[in-house]
């Protein structure tokens, strides 16, 4: 079986074309193969399927084998995979994801600027590739019941809501961007022990379906930082999804503007929420093709 190793701002997923290979269970090749140690090593596997509804599906396995909604990293990987192999051949596509479909632009180049071998994936005649990706994430669900988080006393939102973790208490804004976040003010993001905390919130008893939690350290009206714990993958690089909800809920919270960079780990990503038009968030950032191999 072939598969294509990708990643954007860091979060690397193995990408497998099931236009051409079958796939028995979807979980167990991703659990057994996104191994750091017995694996190819990745934060999860992607399936880029055909579609009745949309140019493609993307289907998206975490590195523990279960199944994901949504993955703003990985959506903008599978359109520069589509486009560089000719499978979509247009700048605007859509593709379907957790049973939504999204909307996506991609900016075309020389991809040999971004690729540290000096060697093109593209398989295009034209000898382009995508080098940014801008996606339109839809609208941010705030609804407790449909993110779900689920809180004894029946808000209709939960914005700076008291959540008890351990000993502490966190103020939590809970959105969801097609799958479930937990965005969570800090003073210095580089002091939060991720690895101890992000399993507590994961598993906290509001999160019927677990939750990927987000710390963000506000610099400016138009900046953050932000480290990640994923569910199902723990702390990883960036978080396409999570940096759409963290500019919702700083939004929400009255620290940053609808415009924001979003500093990551792994690299950067440009959030807009359009509050005042459509409603909607737009991710702008980076995909790469980092290699391409057999298992």
């Amino acid at each position: 079986m072939k598969f294509t190793k990708m990643h954007g701002c860091s979060n690397d997923y193995i990408y497998v074309n099931c236009f051409e290979e079958t796939v028995a269970d979807m979980g167990v090749f991703a659990k057994e193969f996104s191994d750091r140690h017995k694996g190819i090593g990745s934060d999860g596997a992607i399936f880029i399927c055909p579609s009745e509804e949309a140019d493609c599906e993307m289907k998206m396995y975490n590195a523990d084998g279960t199944y994901s909604e949504m993955c703003g990293n990985g959506i903008r990987c599978v359109a520069k995979y589509v486009y560089d192999n000719a499978i979509v051949d247009k700048k605007e596509m859509n593709i379907l994801s957790g049973g939504q479909i999204k909307k996506i632009r991609v900016e075309v180049g020389d991809e040999r600027v971004n690729d540290v071998t000096g060697r093109s994936f593209s398989k295009r005649k034209d000898g382009l590739a995508v080098n940014k990706v801008r996606v339109d994430m839809g609208e941010p669900i705030l609804e407790p019941y449909r993110i779900p988080a689920m809180f004894s006393d029946g808000c209709d939102a939960i914005i700076a809501h008291d959540l008890y973790v351990g000993d502490a208490n966190y103020k939590a804004t809970c959105v969801s961007m097609g799958n479930p976040h937990c965005v969570i003010k800090v003073q210095e993001v580089d002091r939060i022990p991720v690895e101890t905390l992000g399993p507590q919130f994961e598993n906290h008893v509001c999160f019927p379906n677990r939750i990927n939690t987000e710390f963000v350290q506000i610099i400016d009206r138009n900046s953050v930082r932000m480290r990640v714990w994923e569910r199902g993958a723990g702390e990883t690089l960036a978080c396409g999804t999570g940096a759409c909800a963290t500019v919702v809920a700083c939004v929400l919270n009255g620290e940053t503007d609808e415009k924001v960079t979003v500093h990551l780990l792994g690299g950067d990503l440009e959030v807009f929420w359009d509050r005042s038009g459509d409603n909607h968030v737009y991710m702008t950032g980076g995909a790469v093709t980092v290699f391409e191999g057999e298992v």
